[in-house]
């Protein structure tokens, strides 16, 4: 593997299904890492934490994990931020809430002289040791693509954005508006924030489905939303091909009974992994690329098989399978 730590890093798919630590328990120092996520109620960052877990347990460290009190909350991440600075871990490994606003949290770091990796959502400034995570853009377009593709590349669709202003989801906004970009005979209704959020999905469709007659797709920027939207759609007696992103164990079930069309892979349980294995190999003063970017992969009824594992049988892949 290059040593060079600069400049962008793409992976191959191959890392996915890698089921090997590279780095032996036995060489750990016990280590101290601190995990921040947004949210408990989104299981996108459940698997980050899983991911964090099980890599920790690998490398023998140990792993503290910050989640806001109140879902998404920037006051209450920056007092963790706060917390976390006091009680002095050797490394953290940040979601920031808000990629702008929580930016003093990462120069709040730095001053303390404590090691971050961004993962998930890039942080707007500040001194980082390596940005991991997946191409927001490029999921959203192959997912939208999909679903037009299944849609007989016609219809009527609405959107179901996520929190305004934050990067992941302008970023798969603008994969969903370039994907309608090449399907001119694609319609769309309606595009509104439901801020990640199934029940606000669930209410927002509800909504939609009052007010349009005819809907054939439902483009949703996380899969909590899909999940509400199919409630709503069953609530109504309605059908509609839907989609979403992350690819948490929820949607693949969902898939897998045939009430969702497909799911944009954004493995937040790899995310967790090669962030906390990032952290670590900075302290162990092994290279870590500047940043790494991980490949996009769509999941529906052909390849969901490759993706269905219980938690418990979960395991972090090598870090030099991964990293090419």
């Amino acid at each position: 593997m290059t040593k060079r730590r600069t400049g962008t890093l793409k992976l191959k798919g191959a890392a996915f299904v890698a089921l090997l630590s590279s780095l032996s328990c036995s060489r750990g120092t016990g280590e101290r890492i601190a995990v921040f996520t947004k949210n408990q109620t989104n299981p996108y960052f459940q698997m980050v934490r899983l991911g964090a877990d099980s890599a920790a347990a690998q490398l023998n460290v140990r792993v503290v994990h910050y989640v806001p009190t109140t879902a998404d909350s920037i006051p209450d991440q920056m007092n963790q931020v706060e917390d976390a600075v006091t009680k002095r871990p050797d490394a953290v490994v940040f979601i920031p809430v808000d990629f702008k606003a929580m930016a003093p949290g990462v120069k709040r770091f730095n001053d303390a002289g404590i090691p971050v990796v961004n993962i998930t959502d890039k942080v707007e400034s500040g001194d980082i040791v390596s940005f991991l995570g997946a191409d927001d853009y490029s999921l959203g377009l192959a997912t939208a693509r999909l679903l037009f593709d299944k849609m007989g590349r016609r219809g009527n669709i609405v959107v179901l954005e996520g929190v305004r202003g934050v990067l992941t989801s302008s970023e798969r906004m603008r994969g969903f508006t370039k994907a309608l970009e090449e399907f001119p005979d694609v319609k769309l209704l309606a595009s509104q924030p439901a801020n990640y959020q199934r029940l606000q999905a669930l209410q927002v469709m509800e909504n939609l489905l009052q007010a349009h007659a005819v809907i054939e797709g439902v483009l949703a920027a996380n899969d909590s939303m899909a999940l509400g939207a199919i409630e709503a759609l069953e609530g109504a007696h309605r059908k509609a091909l839907v989609v979403g992103i992350n690819g948490t164990k929820e949607a693949i079930d969902a898939i897998k009974s045939g009430k969702l069309l497909a799911s944009g892979d954004y493995n937040g349980y790899l995310q967790g992994c090669m962030g906390t294995m990032a952290a670590v190999r900075h302290l162990r003063k092994l290279p870590v690329p500047r940043q790494i970017v991980f490949p996009t992969n769509v999941i529906d009824a052909s390849n969901y098989q490759n993706f269905e594992v219980a938690d418990a049988q979960r395991s972090c892949p090598s870090w030099e399978s991964v990293v090419k």
